[in-house]
């Protein structure tokens, strides 16, 4: 079936009537459809070149064939963009394929929305190659890859190996104590570090050990059996590593790592802008989110932001997902794609006739992928109310993008993880926790995360999800491109299409939103939290001593509360719609302090007074000159210089009392006095 549509060209078969894509659903959604056909990438690829010549963008209803349409399109289009989606296994070969016409809508819908171009950082490996091991199954290795590599081996102190009868690569002794970077820069400190005495007999011996040695490599292949070099190890390119007492994953990674010569592409995960991070001002720390959520050590403190090192970044997401300011946000694909696919997908799933609000499931091409194209094959299939999005990652998966999926008129959104990840989850779970709590206080439906390896239980969990009826007022709104732009609005007009909506509801800590309350009788309106603040919640007034602060910008990194003097701050996760829908809130004002002298205004009541009566008991304020000089501080700057000249006071004349050192305690001064 060819789907004609003014601005692309949506292609559709019935892959040899083992499926019949709804043309009266497709209809309502917004396209005129054609006549059918079954075999579009055989007998009837002519379509396919057919749409290729109108020049429009080209989306495929087929991901199997998806390497021959694309060779295609490279010989005779290569300037049309072209997509790909399944409506087969998720909606075509399913129990319920009758009623999911709404679904493949929605599924062409979101397919045809277009991704952000991406960064690409290139690792760069020459072969240098240090194995680590203990015994003779690290030569073994070595031997196997020195043709093509540059090889050292490094055995543990210890070891127990016999001599070769050939130098062909260098065999040291050491242990690691420190290691970092990645494919093509690896930097590892070495303890025990020795050369091998070349009269070595009947084991190979080492002479005097050394510790603190550098070692440089492109690649590393730990074959010592114990302790990981780095955190999420699997996921640290360049790093192979192996259970020796296995010979399958031992060939396994010498055959992997003999290939890691050249130049390789790696995507850019994470686009990062450190003006909006709010890690820390002044040396004081404030957001960490991020940090404790990266599983492979990429993220480290630098300066008053963090960074992130794209050569390391795996690209789960987490931190994007996690960061308030949207400092840190995914770039493949971007936010503003994910929640745009969104809104193309529930909207189209309205306009082909949906009877209930569906539910979203989000899930990843590498695990989640496969089940669902196995339980279309061999089980009963998804679903028609549930249409599946994919992600690179679940983790990337945000409040923003959770929240916007309910705005948009979804009955429940569930996300498919694996049975063990690969890496910690908690900064999903949180995520997931903040937006179910929202989504409670308005009568929305859950949001589920479903941990499992077998389509059998997947298609349980999804049925059990509890029905909900099709949204009246769902919302339409354009996503912003900015990640918080889109986190604020996506959180208002969920509340804004909601059954119940909510006025204000409590957080739980970590939360991105909260209120910032300001003791009035011990702030002095010294602005220094509005010089912390990393968002712009907090502000004062030029015009007059005022603190006024915006809750929908706050991300409760705590940066105020720990750099007020006065510890006059406190926060309270929460969002109140009220709150976000009004102006600036004043949180502390006082009418400004003139100065006594020429009445000009430059300071407030409350700071003059508080800097006065800490400064009482000093012993340049004692007395009668010193109860005169406490009356200069209550004066502007330049009636003050001119009121301390005409006072004559000299802090270094002979009179006033000096500042005594150790040698003034030992030698006395210069009139002979002890002191």
């Amino acid at each position: 079936m060819v789907i004609a549509n003014p601005d692309r060209t949506i292609l559709t078969c019935t892959c040899e009537k083992t499926m019949s894509p709804d043309e009266g659903a497709l209809a309502k959604a917004g396209c005129a459809t054609g006549g059918s056909v079954n075999q579009l990438c055989r007998a009837n690829l002519d379509h396919f070149r057919a749409a290729l010549a109108k020049g429009l963008p080209v989306t495929v209803a087929c991901t199997q064939e998806a390497p021959l349409f694309s060779e295609v399109a490279a010989d005779e289009a290569p300037d049309v963009p072209l997509s790909f989606v399944n409506i087969r296994e998720t909606a075509g070969w399913t129990s319920e394929a009758k009623t999911s016409g709404p679904k493949m809508a929605a599924l062409v819908a979101a397919a045809s929305v277009a991704p952000a171009p991406f960064g690409i950082t290139t690792l760069e490996s020459n072969g240098v190659t240090l194995i680590l091991g203990r015994d003779e199954i690290a030569i073994d290795a070595a031997a196997a890859l020195s043709e093509t590599l540059d090889i050292t081996v490094l055995l543990q102190p210890g070891s127990q190996v016999s001599p070769p009868a050939q130098t062909r690569f260098p065999v040291l002794q050491g242990r690691i104590r420190s290691a970092s970077g990645h494919l093509g820069k690896f930097t590892l400190t070495v303890d025990d570090y020795a050369a091998p005495s070349p009269s070595s007999r009947d084991v190979l011996r080492f002479e005097t050990p050394r510790d603190g040695a550098v070692s440089r490599a492109d690649i590393i292949v730990d074959l010592t059996g114990g302790q990981p070099l780095f955190a999420a190890h699997d996921l640290r390119p360049g790093y192979f590593r192996a259970d020796p007492k296995s010979p399958k994953a031992v060939a396994d990674i010498i055959a992997s790592a003999g290939q890691m010569v050249g130049a390789f592409d790696k995507p850019v995960y994470i686009d990062f802008l450190a003006d909006l991070c709010a890690h820390s001002r002044n040396g004081i720390t404030g957001c960490t989110r991020c940090l404790s959520l990266c599983p492979t050590g990429a993220i480290t403190p630098h300066g008053d932001s963090v960074q992130i090192d794209p050569s390391i970044c795996a690209g789960c997401g987490q931190c994007a997902a996690a960061c308030p300011t949207g400092a840190a946000a995914y770039a493949l694909p971007d936010v503003a794609t994910v929640a745009a696919r969104l809104r193309a997908a529930l909207k189209a799933w309205h306009a082909a006739g949906g009877t209930e609000a569906p539910v979203i499931l989000f899930h990843d091409a590498d695990h989640g992928e496969p089940l669902i194209n196995t339980s279309g094959r061999y089980g009963r299939g998804l679903p028609a109310h549930v249409i599946p999005l994919s992600l690179n990652e679940i983790t990337q998966a945000g409040p923003e993008v959770l929240a916007a999926a309910f705005a948009y008129g979804a009955g429940a959104v569930a996300l498919l993880g694996r049975a063990q990840p690969l890496h910690d989850v908690s900064g999903l779970r949180a995520g997931i926790d903040l937006v179910a709590t929202v989504s409670a206080a308005m009568d929305h439906g859950p949001v589920t995360l479903i941990e499992t390896d077998d389509p059998d239980v997947l298609e349980v969990a999804l049925r059990a999800l509890p029905r909900a009826p099709l949204s009246q007022t769902p919302s339409s709104f354009l996503p912003p491109a900015d990640k918080r732009g889109l986190l604020v609005m996506a959180f208002a007009e969920m509340n804004r299409a909601a059954p119940q909506p909510a006025q204000t509801v409590d957080l739980p800590q970590g939360a991105p939103f909260g209120r910032v309350t300001v003791d009035a009788d011990a702030c002095t309106l010294c602005q220094a939290c509005t010089g912390v603040c990393p968002t712009g919640a907090l502000l004062d007034n030029p015009e007059t001593p005022m603190l006024r602060f915006t809750q929908s910008a706050c991300v409760q990194c705590g940066l105020c509360a720990a750099t007020c003097p006065e510890t006059a701050i406190t926060l309270t996760p929460q969002i109140d719609f009220q709150a976000w829908e009004s102006p600036r809130q004043i949180l502390h004002e006082e009418p400004p302090f003139c100065c006594t002298r020429c009445g000009k205004a430059f300071a407030t009541r409350s700071g003059i007074e508080r800097v006065q009566s800490r400064l009482t008991d000093h012993w340049m304020f004692q007395g009668e000159s010193g109860a005169a000089r406490l009356k200069v501080l209550a004066m502007c700057e330049d009636c003050r210089v001119e009121e301390i000249v005409n006072q004559g006071f000299d802090p270094h004349d002979e009179t006033t009392r000096k500042v005594r050192t150790r040698v003034d305690y030992a030698m006395g001064n210069e009139d002979g006095e002890k002191g």
